[in-house]
């Protein structure tokens, strides 16, 4: 099975986020680091915030950051929300124009396979995913200073 590449960007994006989740990011900083499209990345989060898993703050300091807690995120509804469940034509809603819809046990066999494949991503939350999170952060904020150093007052 090939994920879209509207989920490998989806996840990418979490993870990026999750990787520093005090800082705000921007879709041209993201797709910087990740070497893709900022439009492509941008109706990516335009539907993760739909979805409420993103926040977006818009004017001066704002920018993107998770809405929910990394292991709050279950990487199983990621998936599921950005796939779908239409791996083969006749799971689409109208079966699709294959002419032996009503007789073929394919779609048994890829109904189960995909309900596995689910099932194993719902076991993972986005914090999983970042438990490397120095080394991620190394790699997507190399030209950046750490968020977590601040200035302290009158110094």
């Amino acid at each position: 099975m090939k994920l879209t590449a509207f989920t490998d960007y989806s996840l990418r994006v979490l993870i990026y986020l999750a990787a520093q989740p005090e800082r705000r990011a921007t879709i041209a900083g993201i797709a910087t680091s990740f070497g893709v499209s900022e439009h492509h990345l941008t109706k990516v989060v335009h539907f993760l915030g739909k979805h409420g898993w993103l926040a977006n703050v818009r004017g001066k300091g704002g920018g993107l950051s998770l809405a929910k807690a990394p292991d709050t995120i279950n990487i199983g509804d990621v998936v599921r929300h950005t796939e779908g469940n239409a791996i083969v034509e006749c799971f689409a809603q109208d079966g699709g124009e294959c002419r032996i819809t009503g007789l073929c046990r394919l779609r048994g066999v890829l109904d189960e396979a995909l309900a596995a494949f689910h099932s194993i991503l719902h076991r993972y939350t986005l914090a999983d995913l970042v438990h490397n999170r120095e080394a991620l952060s190394a790699i997507f904020f190399v030209d950046e200073a750490p968020a977590h150093h601040h200035a302290k007052a009158g110094t």
